[in-house]
């Protein structure tokens, strides 16, 4: 176009629809870049208090610790009518030192002839030099008078060879193992150390087999009576086994505890841990779609929902919605507390109904403020919403029936020490080691749900005789 010569109409008119077009497929970036940036905020801000990911993956910053729970309303510390736990004086002490004054603190005077004025009594409670103790078993043989055939006594379960160490030496190594998680080469240390014995490594690494070949039918009982649970929980969580990612499957209750170390995750690793497959209690779980597959009934963790409310309201500052939700929960929660410690079958109507209404429509109102995005991937916030919405009675189930608790902290319980394993010993060399490290290690932590004593317990398994659950104390 020369100088001093006007664009025409229709040259206008072509520039201003291409400038539109630029305009509109920039502001459909900008749009992009934003949503973009917003998600990168979210994962950059994402923490152990806005997520499933553990306190130890907490990235940058620590998130100040906050707790979901809400308050109870109780003083901090012991609590009224709990019972204590100090050292106090014992009537029988096993040694007696009588020390006497030389000198009187007052003149200075010698004491030899003074008149006895009573005592102060001191106890220090303290270890024996601990060594170790050797018992030989002689096995006497005897010949038949009749036929001239020689009989030896039977040797004792714990005397295997001619010489081997004890239940009570296996057992500790056992527990060191399995329960404080001591790794080999330092469990052997601290034998050496404390009991001044010089065990091996390759005897310490090769305990636990011949536990856990002693423990087939307590897992068999364990397993049934799980099956039987009114409320059981479930999770599962990655471990490494022989250098590749397996998957550990937990199934408990709060007085039963088993484990299942399987290559897969889903439906192919909980029929073969033969448990949910025959189950038809309360499934309590964190919601992964192969749990729907079993059972009936249902109830999801809400801690795993307070945590991602807490994230959708950090990602929307401006929306009410997310607190209102969470505040719903840990009032439902509180409720529910209320009406088990008085007695009571159901949380009373009057309480509950208003609040399951309220928390009904705030995930409707947060569904309109989060609608489709037609052709594009939904946030996690919708995602959130829908589960909420669409499993709202597995959801509300602790509400609804008071025998189903809150969250499935539960099942987190019983899998968090096996993550410290993993951290500390990176995982099982072998399955067939794994599978009886796990076994040994839900054996001990059923035992201890119900009051034993481990070492006792774990003695017991070594000479062949294990604990086993007995009807009464089943779920």
């Amino acid at each position: 176009m020369g100088e001093g010569v006007r664009p025409s109409y229709d040259e206008l008119a072509a520039l201003v629809a291409a400038q539109a077009v630029e305009l509109a497929r920039a502001r459909e970036e900008i749009t992009a870049l934003r949503a973009e940036v917003a998600a990168l905020k979210r994962r950059l801000g994402t923490n152990s208090g806005n997520s499933s990911m553990p306190p130890s993956s907490d990235r940058f910053t620590k998130p100040a610790p906050k707790s979901l729970r809400g308050k109870s309303g109780r003083k901090q510390g012991k609590q009224p009518g709990a019972p204590g736990a100090n050292l106090s004086l014992v009537d029988n002490p096993d040694t007696i030192l009588d020390h006497e004054p030389s000198a009187c603190s007052g003149c200075g005077a010698g004491l030899r002839r003074a008149r006895r004025a009573g005592w102060l009594r001191r106890q220090v409670v303290d270890l024996p030099p601990v060594r170790p103790s050797v018992t030989e078993h002689r096995l006497h043989r005897l010949r038949c008078r009749g036929c001239d055939h020689v009989t030896t006594a039977p040797a004792p379960v714990e005397a295997t060879a001619p010489a081997c160490y004890g239940p009570n030496v296996t057992a500790l190594a056992v527990y060191l193992l399995t329960y404080q998680h001591i790794p080999v080469a330092r469990t052997a240390q601290l034998l050496a150390d404390l009991l001044g014995l010089q065990v091996s490594t390759g005897w310490v690494a090769g305990v636990l087999t011949p536990v856990a070949t002693n423990l087939g039918e307590f897992a068999e009982q364990v397993q049934q009576a799980l099956r039987t649970a009114p409320v059981a929980h479930f999770d599962e969580t990655g471990i490494r086994v022989e250098g590749k990612n397996w998957w550990l499957h937990v199934a408990c209750t709060p007085r039963l505890t088993a484990y299942l170390p399987h290559r897969q995750r889903g439906s192919e690793a909980m029929d073969e841990f033969g448990i949910l497959n025959r189950f038809r209690g309360v499934a309590v779980h964190d919601g992964l779609k192969s749990y729907q597959e079993f059972t009936r009934t249902h109830a999801r963790c809400n801690a795993h929902h307070l945590r991602e409310l807490v994230a959708a309201g950090e990602a929307y500052p401006e929306h009410t919605w997310p607190r209102i939700a969470i505040k719903t929960l840990e009032k439902l929660n509180t409720a529910a507390h209320t009406a088990r410690d008085a007695g009571l079958d159901a949380i009373p109507a009057h309480i509950l109904d208003p609040l399951i209404s309220r928390f009904i429509r705030t995930v409707h109102l947060g569904l309109l403020l989060h609608p489709p995005d037609r052709g594009r991937k939904q946030s996690k916030t919708r995602n959130l919403l829908i589960r909420l919405r669409d499993y709202q009675q597995q959801v509300l189930l602790f509400a609804r029936d008071l025998t189903v608790p809150f969250t499935n902290n539960q099942a987190e319980r019983d899998l968090r020490m096996i993550k410290a394993q993993l951290k500390i010993s990176g995982g099982w060399r072998t399955q067939r080691g794994a599978q009886a490290w796990l076994r040994v290690r839900g054996y001990i932590s059923t035992a201890r749900k119900n009051g034993l004593h481990i070492i006792t317990a774990l003695r017991d398994a070594i000479t062949g005789n294990p604990w086993l659950p007995t009807n009464t104390e089943m779920p």
